[in-house]
């Protein structure tokens, strides 16, 4: 708590403190180095790629970009003089980098990909090591953050530490909602880089729902002609679908797509007429979701699933499953006979089952891994024990998580972290205090969560205000998800470094 008030910020931010907090963390030397921006170099020593050669340039012209905004354009120059400090162990002109394993460009960041890396700054070791790539990224994002300004703003330090780090969860990820509002290629992709800045890896890309069909297919390329909210301008066509994918992956990002049905499928029956359910006497409803009656919904689906493998190169495909509306399937009376006829009268969650059960036994032919929200999973559909429950509804997460892993099933946990739901002051803290693990199972249980994700869902929020409403407050569950979760524990006890590390974090991003 805060003794007394002085001007400035209520919170000054931390200086050179990494963010999400690694694991292990000790200081060393108890002195520092002075980086030199203009002579600053990275060597490399171990294995080589164009992932690894890109990743050190952007880096590098990421310490030069900062180092030289914030001097140049919000401080006068200053040359900086540190031999006198007797704490100074030397200027900072390289620093090794050391990639011990294979490295392949064409390689893909996947749910078991090891991010574990090793970062000393030391008297006589200066030296980034990991033996995959995906950690040598890691390492070198916190590498950046090490660096910061003398109070002066002369001198960019780096203190003298040592630092072991790897993740708490395999599975970290955002997800946006592209359909209820279009995000233009440059925000999705600021949005990756701001995902990499906190060690975040699963794009989880909600592209279509009820309000608009963005997604090119060339299969049905109807579907985003007549179900985008442009056809040509506010539509991802499969080279930038493409694009994307090779951007998150020289980050160290997943691009975990989900084609979300039988419900939030409005705008998919523009394009494909016979595939939704019409409405009889429904208010303010003229159709409906998927109609799971007929043969051609599935001929469709399984076509469209095909697609989906051959364009979306993630082993996880999310199918959604959730928040169907059975108002018009109780209307209908082609439903009605369909389920008389299938001994399921009157049992409207039967027949989603009945749906679904159909759609995850192609997926699983395929051998495409999937993903459902926990509808699918409640509503009593028989799933492949590999199929990964993503548990969201805020009512009960911990009953629901304690079901899903006494099942065998893999978790992924979003339901505290809603970025769409604003509390005015702030809501940080209320992300802090849910744990994936926070629930009633044996350990063996909570092996099977494998993470959690933020969820940005857009029906507020546009290429005007996303960045604001996502960060710093999905800042928050980036470091949930990878750090230990007792150091967590004892800086909330405080909230002062907790707090000020965030607004350090912030200052970097902004």
């Amino acid at each position: 708590m805060l003794k007394f008030i002085l001007p400035g910020p209520l919170i000054p931010a931390s200086r050179g403190e990494v963010w999400p907090k690694p694991q292990h963390q000790d200081a060393l030397d108890d002195g520092f180095f002075t980086l030199l921006p203009s002579f600053f170099q990275f060597n490399s020593v171990g294995t080589t790629c164009t992932i690894l050669n890109e990743a050190l340039l952007r880096y590098r012209n990421l310490i030069l970009f900062n180092s030289r905004r914030i001097k140049e354009i919000y401080f006068k120059v200053r040359t900086c003089y540190e031999s006198s400090d007797s704490n100074f162990l030397g200027y900072l002109t390289s620093f090794e980098i050391d990639l011990t394993g294979p490295c392949s460009d064409e390689e893909l960041p996947s749910l078991e990909m090891i991010e574990e890396y090793e970062l000393t700054l030391s008297s006589s070791t200066r030296k980034l090591s990991s033996s995959t790539i995906w950690g040598i990224l890691r390492g070198l994002e916190t590498f950046s953050q090490l660096i910061y300004l003398t109070e002066d703003h002369s001198c960019h330090r780096v203190e003298s530490t040592h630092i072991h780090d790897y993740p708490r969860f395999a599975h970290r990820g955002l997800l946006l909602d592209t359909s209820r509002h279009y995000h233009s290629k440059d925000n999705i992709f600021k949005l990756l880089d701001a995902m990499s800045y906190h060690k975040l890896n699963v794009f989880h890309w909600h592209i279509t729902d009820d309000y608009s069909f963005p997604y090119v297919s060339k299969t049905f390329p109807q579907l985003s002609e007549k179900g985008a909210f442009h056809p040509t301008l506010w539509v991802y066509d499969q080279n930038f679908v493409k694009e994307v994918q090779k951007y998150a992956q020289r980050r160290g990002i997943r691009v975990m797509v989900e084609f979300d049905t039988p419900g939030h499928t409005l705008s998919w029956g523009l394009g494909q007429p016979d595939l939704l359910t019409a409405c009889y006497d429904v208010p303010q409803l003229e159709w409906g979701p998927i109609n799971p009656t007929r043969n051609s919904t599935y001929a469709f689906m399984f076509k469209l699933l095909d697609e989906i493998k051959s364009v979306f190169k993630d082993k996880y495909t999310h199918l959604g499953g959730d928040e169907v509306d059975f108002s018009c399937w109780k209307s209908n009376p082609e439903v009605n006979q369909f389920m008389v006829e299938n001994g399921i009268e009157g049992d409207y969650v039967a027949l989603q089952s009945y749906y679904i059960q159909k759609i995850i036994n192609y997926v699983d032919s395929l051998n495409m891994s999937t993903v459902v929200w926990e509808e699918v999973f409640t509503n009593g559909v028989t799933l492949p024990k590999s199929t990964v429950v993503h548990v969201w509804i805020s009512t009960n997460p911990k009953t629901t998580l304690n079901q899903v892993t006494e099942a065998g099933h893999p978790a992924i946990l979003s339901s505290y972290w809603y970025l769409d739901q604003l509390n005015t002051g702030g809501d940080w803290l209320k992300f802090y205090n849910a744990d994936p693990h926070d629930f009633p199972g044996t350990d063996e249980q909570k092996s099977l969560v494998i993470g959690g994700e933020a969820c940005m869902w857009s029906e507020v929020v546009d290429d005007n205000n996303l960045e604001s409403r996502i960060w710093p407050r999905a800042s928050v569950a980036a470091e949930k998800f990878w750090s230990p979760p007792d150091s967590i524990k004892t800086e909330m006890e405080e909230l002062w470094p907790i707090a000020s590390r965030l607004q350090e974090q912030t200052c970097r991003m902004n």
